[in-house]
């Protein structure tokens, strides 16, 4: 069976999700991370696995179930926090982010018996998830990380390194506004959904109009 990784942040206002703000404020940001949060790791509470790891930056809250052992992030780049993730593990791993409340156990269920890594590419051009038969820190460094290519080069040097790479299905992470409620579309009945539409601008109280002032014609 497979490690399963979440790498995240404790989700404080200021610290994620600072592309909601605007048009949330950084309150409600921090309420969408965690429900995001929440709802993945309860995703890979129930996917079969012989370890759950929540790779943090910050301290656990009541956010995190039952199940998990909890490690904290190494220093360096994202890309340098990635690799070490990995080296964390002596078998097949498999490491999601935090950034799609819609991910399921069906998605997270990888075999890798006819494959050496397993790709899962996020819309905007990274990835959501990366799988690793035998888990190599070399294949995550250096490799640009929040870029429009950053899925492409990573899954080329998967390629390059000889690995035969199977893909998963393309998913959207949720980084704005726009990308919260299409996502929320997509699982309706999460917690991020539920928290999406306490916290929306548009059910917010709007400003009524001032009205001219009265004076002589």
């Amino acid at each position: 069976m497979t490690t399963l990784l979440v790498i995240a942040k404790e989700p404080r206002p200021g610290r994620v999700k600072t592309r909601l703000t605007p048009p949330f404020t950084p309150g409600q940001a921090a309420e969408l991370a965690e429900a995001s949060l929440a709802d993945t790791l309860h995703a890979v509470a129930a996917t079969p696995a012989t370890r759950r790891v929540l790779v943090l930056d910050g301290a656990p809250g009541p956010w995190l179930p039952p199940g998990f052992d909890v490690v904290a992030q190494g220093a360096g780049g994202l890309d340098e926090r990635l690799a070490q993730a990995f080296a964390r593990c002596a078998g097949p791993a498999l490491l999601i982010g935090m950034d799609t409340p819609q991910v399921t156990p069906e998605l997270l269920t990888v075999d890798f018996a006819d494959c050496d890594a397993w790709f899962g590419p996020a819309e905007d051009g990274g990835f959501w998830a990366l799988g690793l038969a035998c888990p190599d820190p070399a294949l995550l460094r250096g490799v640009p990380m929040s870029t429009p290519v950053t899925g492409a080069v990573q899954r080329e040097r998967l390629v390059a390194a000889g690995l035969r790479v199977r893909d998963l299905p393309t998913l959207r992470d949720v980084d704005t506004a726009p990308d919260a409620h299409a996502v929320a579309a997509l699982a309706p009945r999460g917690r991020f959904a539920a928290r999406l539409a306490r916290c929306s601008p548009a059910a917010q109280p709007v400003a009524e109009p001032v009205s001219p002032p009265v004076g002589p014609r």
